[in-house]
């Protein structure tokens, strides 16, 4: 195992922030498997799987077992660590941009077009290898303007030329659940399997730039993009990256993180990362993939206090009440409002507050039957 450190570009006088990684395996081994935690800094669970999940890389490296090569980078976010407000923790968008920090990372496929065009040849693997030269060249070349800039494209840079790569995330109030591309959801399935993942929300694109999508995207998005520029050469998809969602921002445990770890550890095995005379066994999937485009965000028409009828988790009909909203100060005709669904599904997620705004967010069902467009992803 190596430590290293990367530090970020300095905002002021007397600031600077640093990125630590733990890198585990021989350089340039493969499958190479990047996992990060808290990206969004307030979300805490996967900083506490990644610390579990060190302990089981540190054990199997001592032991020779790496036959891959795993980046873990355990705090992905140290600007947002830093960034508090009334004793509340602010780690979901920057201060000095107010932009998501999983958002808005570089468009990776048109980066490169140019240069793929003429460097592209018969051979698929190779054309992978120059790829990730290229895309590797380019991240090299960006001259970041700010700190927010530079974290952007140390993530990359360590992460770019990944096969696998798990973006740990969580939301408010949920279960666990994943999103991804559809182009990667093959070999992200045992992932789902193994993490017991109560939702699987794939999109062509879901829109705004995220890290994850940035990094799988580029190889199908590239690969349309050199057909469309006339170019006959084969390109795989040759990385798979998901953005994992650890249920809820309080679930923050030893027992639920070693968990998590032990399932993430088991698919490094499954996917050869790691070595194994005895690779895990796959449950069933515990639930069916379903559209992103599908997914309704519940939202309260009236403001008031919220009350939740079913949990996280639930499995709903379309109609059914999922929460009502109470305005006390209302003449009594008014005073209670339900929300209902509007798809069939699991109500994968929920928001923690209990007051909502009228056209507040109340939670997020997995439907099966796409009906959104554009951009898919919440702020």
């Amino acid at each position: 195992m190596q430590r290293h450190e990367y530090p970020l570009l300095s905002p002021s006088l007397g600031s600077h922030k640093t990125l630590v990684g733990f890198q585990f395996g021989t350089p340039g081994a493969r499958p190479k498997v990047y996992i990060q935690a808290s990206l969004h800094a307030e979300e805490l669970p996967g900083m506490l799987v990644a610390h579990h999940l060190r302990v089981q890389l540190e054990e199997a490296d001592r032991a020779g077992r790496l036959r891959g090569e795993v980046i873990l980078v355990p705090a992905a976010n140290p600007i947002g660590l830093a960034q508090r407000l009334d004793h509340k923790p602010m780690g979901r968008f920057e201060f000095d941009t107010a932009q998501n920090f999983n958002r808005h990372y570089p468009d990776l496929a048109a980066a490169v077009l140019d240069e793929a065009t003429t460097r592209m040849g018969p051979d698929a693997q190779t054309n992978v290898a120059t790829v990730r030269r290229l895309v590797g060249a380019w991240l090299d070349r960006w001259e970041p303007a700010s700190e927010l800039e530079s974290l952007r494209r140390q993530l990359l840079r360590l992460s770019h030329d990944a096969d696998l790569v798990l973006d740990l995330h969580c939301d408010t109030e949920a279960v666990i659940h994943l999103y991804s591309e559809e182009a990667c959801w093959p070999p992200l399935e045992p992932l789902a399997r193994l993490l017991g993942c109560r939702a699987v929300l794939l999109a062509r694109e879901s829109g705004g730039g995220p890290f994850d999508e940035r990094l799988s995207g580029l190889w199908w998005q590239l690969a349309a993009a050199l057909r469309e520029a006339g170019v006959d050469a084969p390109l795989p998809q040759a990385c798979a990256s998901t953005t994992v969602e650890l249920r809820g921002e309080s679930e923050v445990s030893h027992d639920l993180a070693r968990a998590d770890a032990q399932a993430v550890f088991g698919f490094l095995e499954h996917a050869g990362a790691i070595a194994s005379t005895t690779p895990p066994a796959l449950p069933p999937l515990v639930c069916r993939p379903t559209p992103l485009a599908g997914s309704q965000t519940l939202r309260s028409p009236v403001p008031g206090v919220l009350v939740f009828l079913v949990q996280a988790g639930a499995v709903l009909a379309a109609g059914d009440v999922v929460a009502e909203v109470i305005d006390p100060t209302a003449a009594d005709q008014a005073r209670v409002h339900p929300v209902r669904a509007e798809v069939s599904g699991v109500l994968y997620a929920t928001v923690r507050e209990r007051y909502v705004v009228a056209g507040g967010e109340v939670g997020k069902i997995a439907g099966a039957t796409p009906f959104r467009s554009g951009d898919l992803l919440g702020a």
